[in-house]
């Protein structure tokens, strides 16, 4: 072969394989493009059910920062929306006042894929006895496994907040609120325990506003949206394990 003929069959190669890898990249360029604008992955649609009281119906906060509000909100993030959500509560219930409220509320007309109970602060505040919170407390949880469907795992029980080391409880007798709020956690966490329901420990978290001021709202008593935020966070991981598939 000529040294001519040669020179010609190398360029073309090389123009061809020139070609094909400028292909290549191209295609593989596009295709990460098209990767990037592909639809999300559909959000799995849940039904929220939150009972409670004050802390849960937010006294003193804005909408969005109830502690309910912003585990929705953070339930987007792992692809699931929270629709509807229906929150049971009202500054100042009893634990009787909210069985009352969800016979009243008919809220067991709907199967709940989560539902998530605070209540009992009012109960030890108006010495209505931990006898009769024991029994309540006992039912509305019952309820509440009910409610989601007889699925125990998808019930989440939050523990009582301790109000003694907010301005409020500062002036009362804060180390009998102490003592008192224990008593009715360790009834409620035996109980949730013994039901094999998930027990969420806020209490300690609520003892953190005794050094800040930022984490107590306006009133003077009841959590700010930063103090709910640090509840939610302490919740979100075992409610997301629970909805997984």
């Amino acid at each position: 072969m000529s040294t001519i003929k040669y020179n010609k069959l190398a360029t073309l190669v090389w123009s061809f394989l020139i070609f094909t890898l400028s292909c290549g990249i191209s295609d593989h360029g596009v295709k990460e493009k098209n990767d990037q604008l592909a639809p999300a992955v559909p959000l799995q649609r849940l039904k929220y059910l939150a009972l409670g009281d004050s802390y849960t119906i937010g006294q003193g906060v804005e909408i969005e920062d109830r502690f309910p509000n912003q585990l929705r909100d953070s339930l987007v993030r792992y692809q699931f929306q929270v629709k509807p959500m229906q929150i049971i509560a009202r500054t100042g219930w009893s634990t009787g006042q909210l069985l009352e409220a969800i016979d009243a509320q008919q809220a067991d007309t709907a199967v709940w894929d989560l539902v998530t109970l605070l209540i009992g602060v009012n109960n030890q505040y108006r010495g209505l006895g931990l006898m009769a919170y024991r029994a309540e407390f006992s039912e509305l949880l019952l309820r509440a496994v009910r409610l989601a469907g007889g699925r125990k795992s998808r019930v989440f029980v939050l523990s009582i907040p301790d109000y003694a080391v907010t301005p409020y409880g500062l002036r009362l007798i804060p180390a009998t609120i102490t003592r008192e709020i224990d008593a009715y956690n360790a009834a409620n966490r035996e109980i949730t325990e013994a039901a094999g329901v998930a027990y969420i420990d806020i209490t300690p978290a609520s003892r953190a506003a005794a050094g800040n001021r930022k984490l107590i709202a306006d009133d003077g008593l009841h959590p700010s949206g930063l103090m709910y935020r640090s509840w939610m966070r302490l919740l979100l991981p075992s409610v997301v394990q629970a909805l997984q598939p």
